[in-house]
């Protein structure tokens, strides 16, 4: 991984003699193009102004074209401009300040503000929210002004959120900004000396606590030792470690994704990094809602089971039993490994499934039940099949895992084929249903009929465990992942 670049619009603003990185004038950087052919630098942009077309504007917008990482993005400095491109976050933001806040009793005076520099901020009460309001707004410095709140459950408001460049900063200001700037970008470099500097490094974002995680802790070391061979360092991550992400060059996410959790703030920060990920947010977006993803294949015809939504209306429950028929199979728009998922085989049981599930949902599916000895699992990577795997259903069971009191969980056994030898009909069906969705991981469930091929879901965080999903095509699909993204970082 190369350095990081300091982009200035004059030397006086951010001397040299003040950063071990290396600082360049916007000038400089606009009009040498190949300045950095041979690296991958990690800009910080501290011009003087973030104005719409101004110099600063375009060293953000050309490095995005040259393919630099840079901070902050042109659509960072967009959003800082304009409380309505930023307003979806406020919420968010105003609850965690109210959180800071009550803790000391504290209250703004009038036009109070807050500075926070690199996700940190002289005032430690505020720590959280200056962490909370870099994840949302990457950007060197900014400033947080507050008014006392307009609601009883609201002590405070932000008024505005706006980029300060460097040279509007005051003294202590600026100390307080180098220090963060030093914090930020401070890495420890050291590494086995026997060991030649990969070329790329990986985080890998996981879980060891996790029951059932997307790749078990063995599959991630044999994943590192493949990695290794083709100068990717993969190293694991948790959730703890959000500040750190841009120290790497991409991100795998390896544990149970939710729109509702860090995992999403992960894809997000990635995304706003300029990183490559898997999964992306917009894959986890159209994938983690059954609701969504339904509505969209059935728009691009790819066949499913038939399926009914349910919004609590009187008679729709009958309308489903006539549509369906008996045993159906009700599930939660979110679930994940079979969790949320019922089958339900007389009305009453039906009634009573489906009114608790109405307590945490304003949307139910209800399926058609479709029993089979397996399902099809259909691995697919930038549009094409990875792996094919037939999950046999856990044994006096109708899915592939059953859910034991206490959390644990009882698995079906598997039959992993090569993709020469899968049905070819099988792998069109799963790159039918991943083309609306994107372009990464994907796990297409299947499930094969007397009456056809029907998509059950398809999964953004699949299952890819040594020596199941990788049993017929071994490591070559290890290898195909890290190409991946070895193809996005060299693009």
């Amino acid at each position: 991984m190369n350095g990081w670049v300091i982009i200035v619009d004059q030397p006086k603003d951010f001397r040299n003699a003040d950063t071990p990185h290396k600082v360049i004038t916007t000038s400089d950087y606009l009009a040498r193009p190949r300045l950095f052919d041979s690296e991958r630098p990690k800009l910080i942009n501290l011009s003087r102004s973030y104005n719409y077309q101004s110099q600063g504007y375009y060293a953000s917008l050309l490095a995005e074209a040259r393919g630099h990482r840079v901070m902050p993005t042109v659509e960072t400095m967009l959003e800082l401009r304009e409380s309505k491109l930023y307003e979806k976050a406020l919420p968010e933001l105003e609850d965690e300040l109210n959180r800071c806040a009550r803790k000391t009793g504290w209250q703004p005076e009038a036009d109070h503000k807050l500075m926070v520099c690199f996700g940190r901020i002289a005032d430690e009460r505020f720590e959280s929210f200056a962490k909370l309001l870099f994840d949302w707004c990457r950007c060197p410095a900014i400033e947080v002004s507050l008014e006392p709140g307009s609601a009883e459950n609201t002590w405070i408001s932000i008024e505005r959120l706006r980029a300060r460049p460097i040279t509007k900063l005051e003294n202590g200001d600026v100390k307080f900004f180098a220090e963060a700037l030093h914090a930020y970008t401070k890495r420890d470099w050291r590494r086995p000396k026997a060991r030649a500097v990969a070329k790329y490094d990986l985080a890998v974002l996981h879980d060891p606590q996790e029951k059932l995680p997307p790749s078990s802790t063995s599959t991630l070391h044999h994943f590192a030792r493949v990695a290794d061979k083709m100068s990717v360092e993969v190293q694991t991550i948790t959730k703890r470690q959000l500040s750190d992400l841009a120290e790497y060059d991409a991100l795998f996410i390896r544990e149970t994704t939710s729109i509702n959790n860090h995992t999403y703030r992960f894809a997000r920060r990635a995304v706003q990094e300029g990183m490559p990920v898997i999964d992306d947010p917009i894959s986890m977006i159209r994938c983690t809602n059954k609701v969504y993803l339904m509505e969209l294949l059935a728009g691009h015809e790819v066949a499913m089971p038939p399926s009914l939504l349910l919004s609590g209306e009187d008679g729709e429950l009958e309308r489903a039993i006539d549509t369906l028929g008996l045993p159906l199979v009700v599930k939660i728009p979110d679930g994940s490994f079979s969790r949320g998922v019922y089958k339900v085989s007389t009305v009453a049981e039906l009634t009573r499934v489906v009114e608790h599930m109405f307590d945490d949902t304003d949307l139910v599916i209800a399926q058609k039940f479709m029993p089979t000895e397996y399902d099809w699992r259909v691995g697919m990577l930038g549009g094409e099949p990875l792996f094919a795997c037939q999950y046999m259903m856990a044994r006096g069971h109708w899915q592939i895992l059953k859910h034991e009191p206490g959390g644990t969980a009882r698995e079906g056994g598997f039959r992993t084929l090569p993709l020469n030898g899968a049905p070819r009909e099988v792998l069109d069906l799963a790159i039918r249903a991943t083309r609306p969705i994107g372009n990464g991981l994907y796990g297409v469930d299947i499930k094969q009929t007397g009456s056809g091929l029907y998509v059950i879901e398809v999964n953004d965080n699949p299952n890819i465990e040594h020596g199941v999903e990788d049993a017929a095509e071994k490591d070559e699909v290890w290898r195909r992942l890290l190409g991946w993204f070895i193809h996005k970082l060299e693009a």
